[in-house]
């Protein structure tokens, strides 16, 4: 197993979280957040599908059961469903030189582990937010078939838009104190490279996955947010969907079918993000073949 597991807590009853070392990754620990079907059993022989869920810049791996009742809401499916630390601002991608192969660690690693301590089948699907919701789609693009779905909520589809890369490298760059151009390297220069993490430039590999695609329009809140303060944060919803209809015009241009969820007001925040989750979730739980009665089909 390419994880080295260095500690194992248990959260409750069906949360575990761990502590790893990949060296897909590097030298530094990171945590994954495991939440456990109720009739799983370390002596049992069944598997499971699998879930994973992926967080946005500057949040981690307990985010997900933090700021969503994706606990609760799995609470009856059979699935396990992993969360794992995505590196701050840019991660999800293996990068051009010498850095992090995030890809490797949450398409491969990830899984293997998954399999091998959690009896985790390779029936998969994806989701994240922001970031995140980049991660799973070009996580799906990039290893075509290996996943059934991939949602993204708020996520980027392009990163080679203008306004998108201009986003991103100033994101990574200042407010997550991370090299973009070690990430992609300069675009135009490296322009190879930045397709090769494009989930729109390898759009065919999603032929045969299930996705949906959400995002708000304006990054104002909307009627179901929290009263307080304005977050710069929420300039990124506009730029969010700026990507969206590039990447929907590849996506007929292939035949790929997609569902989208294109709303006007709504922040670029967790409060959204857990509608979304509810809207999603009954799509990726019948990707996965689990009604949600938690009966497997």
């Amino acid at each position: 197993m390419n994880i080295k597991i260095l500690d194992e807590e248990r959260v409750d009853d069906r949360q575990l979280q761990l502590t790893v070392r990949a060296a897909s990754v590097g030298p530094e620990e990171l945590r994954i957040r495991v939440l456990l079907p109720h009739r799983w059993s370390e002596r049992g022989t069944r598997t499971w599908p699998l879930l994973s869920l992926y967080h946005g810049g500057l949040d981690d791996c307990t985010s997900w059961t933090e700021r969503t009742d994706v606990a609760e809401l799995s609470r009856d499916d059979d699935v396990v469903v992993l969360m794992p630390d995505g590196g701050r601002y840019g991660g999800y991608t293996n990068w051009r030189r010498g850095g992090p192969r995030w890809q490797t660690y949450l398409v491969r690693d990830l899984f293997e582990l998954a399999a091998e301590r959690y009896a985790a089948a390779p029936v998969r699907a994806a989701a994240g937010v922001s970031g995140g919701g980049y991660g799973a789609l070009l996580g799906a693009a990039s290893h075509p078939g290996t996943f059934r779905y991939a949602a993204s909520l708020s996520g980027p589809c392009t990163i080679r838009t203008p306004l998108a890369a201009a986003t991103l490298l100033t994101a990574t760059g200042i407010a997550g104190k991370v090299d973009p151009f070690g990430m992609w390297g300069v675009p135009l220069v490296h322009d190879r490279y930045w397709r090769s993490c494009d989930p729109l430039s390898l759009a065919a590999g999603l032929r045969g996955t299930g996705l949906y695609v959400a995002s708000g329009l304006t990054g104002r809140p909307g009627p179901f947010d929290p009263p307080g303060r304005w977050s710069a944060a929420n300039l990124a919803e506009p730029v969010v969907r700026s990507t969206i209809g590039p990447f929907l015009r590849r996506l007929r241009r292939l035949g790929i079918p997609v569902t989208t969820h294109l709303y006007r007001d709504g922040a670029h925040d967790w409060p959204s993000w857990q509608r979304g989750l509810h809207r999603v979730w009954p799509r990726l739980m019948a990707s996965l073949m689990v009604r949600t009665d938690g009966v497997r089909r």
